[in-house]
């Protein structure tokens, strides 16, 4: 199918999510401010991936805004699976607010407490509220990784 989606160029983050004693991360392309009172994000997270399994039983994800220097994390967390990567043992992070893994060196990233869920098809939406969140000094608006960058980075979530 084409349209309007092959027009948009939007930026890349990665989720990060812990329970269970797991904690996992995926590169996501579906994320946006959805409310400005209260201040809330809805994060869209693929049925196919390991995330989207942990996230299921989190009650808060962490949100990373990529720069665009940072393709090597978006091939990791995009291009491999957690269910035989442990991602975070190649990623420099530090647990945050909530227990959520936080990866070092990213222009900006939240915690968000989840709200609810909404089953969008193969994704489901996770409505957050943000609790804690930073912005690395000297980050400018639109010095952001984006769509088109990362195209080629084929999912690593197990086929099914």
């Amino acid at each position: 199918m084409t349209g309007m989606a092959d027009l948009e160029d939007g930026p890349m983050y990665v989720v990060t999510a812990a329970a269970g004693g797991r904690r996992t991360g995926c590169l996501v392309g579906f994320a946006a401010q959805c409310s400005i009172e209260p201040e809330r994000h809805m994060v869209w997270l693929s049925k196919a991936n390991l995330t989207y399994r942990v996230a299921s039983r989190a009650a808060y994800l962490g949100v990373h805004l990529l720069g665009p220097g940072q393709r090597p994390l978006a091939e990791l967390f995009g291009g491999r699976t957690g269910d035989d990567t442990d991602k975070f043992a190649e990623a420099r992070w530090s647990a945050g607010p909530e227990g959520v893994p936080l990866l070092a060196g990213v222009p900006a990233w939240y915690v968000g407490r989840i709200e609810s869920r909404t089953d969008g098809g193969d994704h489901v939406g996770h409505l957050l509220t943000p609790v804690a969140s930073a912005v690395e000094r000297g980050t400018r608006r639109g010095s952001v990784l984006t769509l088109a960058d990362c195209l080629d980075i084929t999912p690593g979530h197990p086929a099914g």
